[in-house]
Order: structure tokens, then C-alpha cells, then sequence
């Protein structure tokens, strides 16, 4: 999947919201503490993580390329 990023950042809790991986951002602590998350393939978990243009995230269903 691609995102196309508007502003200078997102954050990853902004980012899975947008891409309808959680459906709130309360969810967001949980499933990172339950799900393996890859931010440009170093393990991260920290939801307010700033990810910028040609950033990639990765959990196991899913794939996301930040444009």
C-alpha cells in the first residue's frame, strides 16, 4: 500500500489510523506492544515515531510506503 504524505510527517499512530490498521488511537498502544511493527526495517513501537517521505512500515499483514 502507498500513502501519500501531505505535511512534513506523520506519525505511526496517524499513519495506521489512516490506513485503517487500528480503528482508534487509544487501540494504537496495544497493538504495537502485540503486533511486530518495521519502520525501514528497524523494529520500532514508539506510536508518536515522526515517519517522513520514502519511509516504509511493515507488520505482518500489511506493508505501507510513505510517498
Amino acid at each position: 500500500m502507498k500513502f501519500t504524505l501531505k505535511d512534513e510527517y506523520i506519525t505511526l499512530q496517524q499513519l495506521l489510523k489512516a490506513c485503517d490498521v487500528i480503528d482508534s488511537g487509544g487501540q494504537v498502544k496495544a497493538w504495537l506492544a502485540s503486533n511486530k511493527v518495521l519502520v525501514n526495517a528497524e523494529p520500532e513501537n514508539r506510536r508518536g515515531k515522526k515517519l517522513r517521505r520514502g519511509d516504509v512500515v511493515e507488520t505482518d499483514h500489511i506493508r505501507i510506503e510513505i510517498e
